[in-house]
């Protein structure tokens, strides 16, 4: 079984040269030779890297076959693209904002190239494609040239990007736990493939970003930013599919604005306290209107603001999946509307969070202060990786709520709801979820003068 194990990950490996060789002739490095980056004690990490790690997801992804395959060769090529960035780095001076999208352009455009997978492919792995496209964006911690450039420090980057992927791969455990093996060591592979293992190689060789060459030694020139190819020019009102997570961002820096605004950030114009043709304040109108269908005619154009310092509104977006709230505290709400087949990340610690009349919407949030609050809603997905003390339910067909072990203690109200299941770390298997289905039908017993309530219980296999 062990000279198994190797052929096949030597397999892997002779695959990822092969792509190495031949789908990014543009971006061989330059002005270094063979022999130096051979033996660069980080360039042999990354190769490790990639061999076990890697090789792990491409096993797995081989046994699953379709698909899955398909995107995992993205993943693998994509990882081809940052090592050659890296060896690059040792001969190139340090970028400026306006090249940085020349010098990542072919990351960028194998991280397109999954976004186009994941989006445009109707499949039973639609989880699988999107967990995959999504992590690429961990790569682009290759970009960090310090602090100001709208990016976190790279480990911090890695984590955080995998946030996202996380979401996708946390349904492909759930989907296929105690059903089909290899699907869930796919997901865990492609997990610790990010974390721990390329957050640990960054924490060992590169803690404060790549080392760029200095200006006086440099052999390469980061080259200037010409005008953006047709793949970084790609708008919004070009395609039906919107871009989302490093992508967006590749896509924005492609057309020489600073790279923080690709971020969904809100700037002072945007906030209700300086806007001329709104006070901010809701009006007994406006309550009114929310009560009509969520998704017919009289659909509002979709929000994405702070009001008055303190509450975020989100409202009507459909097919977004890269809504970012990144500067929040714990005195600010955050009130999402209306919203449609689309993702929200709060990434700060807020005190209260309100999901109204939404369909197909995922919330992933660090921590709440008083309440989450889930109303009106179909086919939600809520995940909580801090503490919430409160979790309300009501008029809600369908929501899974992904607790973490900070939040086991929170207290879940239903009302007038159906299909609500809970799913915790399961305390008997690393990385999986345990799911529980809370009770929507109930038994009332007049005994010694009052009634008892007790949820109903079904036996059977």
């Amino acid at each position: 079984m062990g000279e198994a194990l190797i052929g096949r990950l030597e397999a892997a490996v002779s695959r990822l040269e092969a792509l190495s060789a031949g789908a990014h002739p543009s971006i061989a490095p330059r002005g270094l030779s063979d022999d130096a980056s051979a033996k660069d004690p980080a360039i042999l990490a990354f190769d490790d890297l990639v061999a076990g790690a890697l090789g792990r997801v491409s096993m797995a992804a081989g046994k699953i076959g379709a698909e899955v395959v398909e995107v995992t060769r993205l993943v693998e090529k994509a990882f081809l693209v940052g090592k050659d960035l890296l060896i690059r780095t040792k001969q190139t001076q340090k970028p400026t904002m306006e090249s940085m999208a020349t010098f990542l352009g072919p990351l960028n455009e194998t991280i397109l190239e999954a976004n186009a997978l994941a989006e445009g492919t109707r499949s039973s792995h639609a989880n699988h494609l999107k967990a995959s496209a999504g992590s690429l964006a961990a790569l682009a911690w290759i970009g960090y040239t310090g602090k100001g450039c709208g990016m976190p420090l790279p480990m911090a980057h890695v984590e955080e990007s995998w946030q996202t992927a996380e979401f996708y791969s946390n349904k492909v455990l759930v989907e296929y736990k105690n059903k089909e093996p290899d699907h869930v060591e796919w997901a865990k592979a492609l997990k610790e493939l990010y974390v721990p293992n390329l957050r640990d190689y960054i924490k060992r060789f590169y803690p404060l970003g790549p080392v760029w060459q200095s200006p006086g030694n440099a052999t390469n020139k980061a080259p200037s930013a010409p005008s953006p190819p047709a793949s970084l020019a790609i708008s919004s009102a070009s395609s039906s599919q919107p871009k989302s997570g490093m992508s967006a961002v590749f896509a924005e820096i492609g057309s020489g604005k600073p790279v923080t605004q690709g971020l969904r950030k809100v700037t002072d114009d945007m906030k209700s306290k300086n806007r001329t043709d709104r006070t901010g304040v809701v009006t007994a109108e406006g309550k009114e209107t929310r009560n009509a269908p969520s998704f017919g005619s009289t659909r509002g154009p979709a929000k994405f603001e702070l009001q008055m310092g303190r509450k975020w509104v989100v409202e009507n977006h459909i097919g977004n999946k890269s809504l970012i709230i990144e500067d929040c505290d714990t005195k600010q709400s955050v009130y999402a509307y209306g919203c449609k087949d689309s993702v929200l990340q709060i990434k700060g610690k807020v005190n209260n969070i309100t999901i109204d009349k939404c369909t197909k919407v995922g919330v992933l949030f660090k921590g709440v202060v008083a309440a989450c609050e889930i109303v009106n809603c179909n086919s939600v997905e809520v995940q909580c990786e801090g503490s919430v003390p409160t979790i309300s339910i009501d008029n809600t067909s369908g929501c899974q709520l992904y607790l973490s072990e900070e939040s086991l203690q929170t207290s879940i109200t239903t009302a007038k709801s159906s299909e609500i299941n809970a799913l915790v770390p399961d305390a008997s298997s690393d990385g999986d979820w345990a799911e529980h289905s809370l009770p929507q039908q109930y038994i009332h017993a007049f005994k010694d003068g009052q009634f008892t309530t007790s949820p109903v219980s079904h036996s059977g296999a």
